[in-house]
């Protein structure tokens, strides 16, 4: 294939993704002048298998992220969810970040504030390998299950990006989302809002009062989940919206348990 950069710009946005000259810059690198191995990789981009798998990593809030293949690929769209927990979390205070991946909300909560103790969890076997390849203290296990019981109510923040999506729209994600990554990934069951309504009860056992719980979701969900939020004891209800106005998250802070 050669090395030239338009060329490859161009196969890429002929072939649909829209960021074609950074994904070439991105493939470039990784081949590192080896034409037999950009041509390899190119091959791979083109079937649609995501671009983090394929040159190892990805930028989150400007950290590289590693992300090995079969691990959920952070997007960007998480990035003002991953913020928001950095500035609700004090320097000296305790994190903790559900379906975590990669890892890379966590590794952002650990460079941002080196000083706090942050812990992560995950079912899936790969993604608990590579938050901890980098850096993730992370434990294998649903949501809160394999935390040390001594952070039960010491927690600054929980964060988290559970799977929001309704299990009879996972046909209506992008394309070859699925061919690739696991639905175990985005699978929200039936109006999408169970496992956060799981994050939502148990994360009282694990907040201090004030604490902040931090969830991504979409769509309606905010809504399904107000009576459970004022239920729970959870006060101060934000909707997290992005740029075009789309419903992006929700940050909640715990009342007195009492």
């Amino acid at each position: 294939m050669g090395s030239d950069r338009e060329a490859l710009a161009a196969l890429l946005g002929g072939a649909g993704f829209v960021a074609a000259p950074e994904e070439a810059d991105e493939l470039l690198a990784r081949a590192r002048g080896n034409d037999v191995l950009l041509s390899a990789l190119v091959e791979r981009r083109l079937t649609g298998e995501p671009l983090a798998w394929i040159v190892g990593s990805v930028s989150f809030c400007g950290l590289d992220v590693r992300v090995d293949p079969g691990v959920y690929v952070p997007r960007r769209q998480s990035e003002p969810l991953a913020r928001r927990a950095v500035e609700r979390l004090p320097g000296d205070g305790v994190a903790i970040d559900l379906c975590t991946g990669s890892g890379a909300i966590a590794k952002l909560l650990m460079a941002e504030r080196p000083g706090a103790r942050v812990v992560a969890s995950d079912v899936d076997a790969r993604a608990v390998a590579c938050a901890a390849a980098n850096g993730v203290d992370v434990y294998r296990g649903d949501l809160f299950a394999p935390f040390p019981r001594e952070l039960e109510g010491n927690a600054d923040v929980v964060v988290g990006v559970v799977p929001y999506v309704p299990t009879l729209e996972l046909p209506l994600l992008q394309r070859d989302t699925l061919t690739f990554e696991t639905p175990l990934a985005y699978d929200g069951g039936d109006d999408g809002a169970g496992i956060l309504r799981r994050a939502l009860n148990d994360g009282r056992r694990w907040l201090r009062p004030g604490g902040a719980l931090l969830l991504e979701l979409g769509g309606g969900q905010a809504d399904l989940l107000a009576a459970d939020l004022a239920r729970l004891g959870y006060t101060g209800v934000t909707v997290l919206v992005d740029d075009e106005g789309d419903v992006r998250g929700i940050e909640a802070d715990l009342g007195d348990r009492r």
